[in-house]
């Protein structure tokens, strides 16, 4: 298991060229690897149910792998960096699930590059409508999602004892 924090490597990553691929069962171990290292520092503010569900388990992860496509940014030395998760919800319709980024690249674009990538792959599915659910814990991933044009669309349901709020964008 690699550890959550590298040294100084954010600035670099920032002009490193990512390529942005469809995950496949081995890269199971860098998924589970992303979220669990993207999602630590709010583990305090989620049940232990619900921690779960977001990090996932090497249970689960084939679960994801099965029902939602799960895209993967990598390094040139093929380093997992970035992840997420899309899939048509409804005819037009699509929604993202499982955006992280390890922390030692945030803010550098892989969550923008990941965004892009999936939100073209659900237009390309005839999507014009695309969704995603957040935390109130996640405030930096919240104005990341308000810059890139999300809005709250004033449903919120509960997510092992925590609110759940949907945001929507509608593609261009």
């Amino acid at each position: 298991m690699r550890l959550c924090q590298t040294p100084d490597v954010a600035t670099a990553a920032s002009s490193t060229p990512l390529a942005i691929r469809r995950a496949n069962a081995s890269d199971t171990g860098a998924i589970l690897d992303c979220l669990r290292c993207a999602f630590e520092p709010y583990r305090g503010r989620y049940s232990p149910e619900g921690f779960r569900d977001t990090v996932l388990t090497p249970s689960t992860i084939h679960d994801r792998l099965a029902s939602m496509a799960v895209l993967v940014a990598n390094t040139p030395d093929g380093a997992t960096v970035g992840t997420v998760a899309w899939h048509v919800v409804a005819p037009g319709e699509g929604h993202l699930r499982g955006m992280a980024v390890l922390p030692a690249h945030a803010g550098t674009a892989v969550a923008e590059q990941l965004l892009t990538a999936a939100e073209g792959a659900l237009r390309e599915c005839g999507c014009v409508r695309v969704s995603l659910d957040t935390t109130e814990p996640l405030q930096r991933a919240i104005r990341f999602y308000e810059r890139h044009v999300f809005r709250p669309s004033g449903r919120v349901s509960d997510f092992f004892g925590m609110p759940l709020v949907e945001y929507v964008k509608e593609l261009p």
